[in-house]
């Protein structure tokens, strides 16, 4: 399991209601339904990986997230997770508003750009490839890319605030120093 989905189980209260934004397979969901008995609901895109959730015994809509959330009440969920979904969004201030509309608390999840090793392959003139953003330049569904400093700044533009921030390096160990370079 990636590293960033434990420190979300350590988050995630037991018996809470949770919807999951972009749940992919719904493996976190079906973690969480074991490790923490949560009742949750995943939102997905893609119809494969749609039916695959459903097999997994998830409960699952397919939906575009770019749509917004209108068809849930205001505060019907304990906690919404968007996790390496971020950077694929289109509009990404609009939903993380629909995000603390719809949950009593948000949790957003993603990979740093400005990561040292990102900094490095973009000074030597390539787009950075790497396990957190394995895809090509031409091939990628990430439209957005954002670093550590600018997701707290849009924290600030939307009147949200950070919580609790914790910053892995892509072993998954915790970063305190630099972390916007190291993380």
């Amino acid at each position: 399991m990636r590293s960033d989905l434990n420190i979300l189980t350590q988050w995630i209260a037991p018996k809470s209601r949770l919807m999951d934004l972009g749940c992919g397979d719904g493996t976190l969901l079906k973690h969480l339904q074991q490790e923490k008995n949560i009742q949750g609901i995943g939102i997905e895109i893609d119809p494969d990986l749609v039916v695959t959730a459903l097999q997994n015994g998830i409960d699952v809509l397919q939906m575009n997230l770019e749509s917004g959330l209108s068809g849930f009440e205001d505060r019907s969920f304990d906690t919404v997770i968007l996790s390496q979904t971020l950077q694929a969004m289109k509009h990404t201030e609009p939903i993380l508003r629909e995000m603390l509309r719809v949950g009593r608390q948000g949790i957003v999840t993603f990979p740093n750009f400005g990561y040292w090793s990102n900094r490095w392959q973009v000074l030597q003139g390539i787009m950075p490839v790497s396990e957190a953003m394995p895809h090509e330049w031409y091939n990628t569904p990430n439209v957005h890319l954002c670093t550590l400093k600018d997701f707290e700044r849009l924290i600030e533009t939307i009147n949200a605030q950070v919580v609790e921030r914790i910053t892995l390096n892509p072993s998954g160990q915790r970063i305190t120093f630099l972390p916007n370079l190291f993380g």
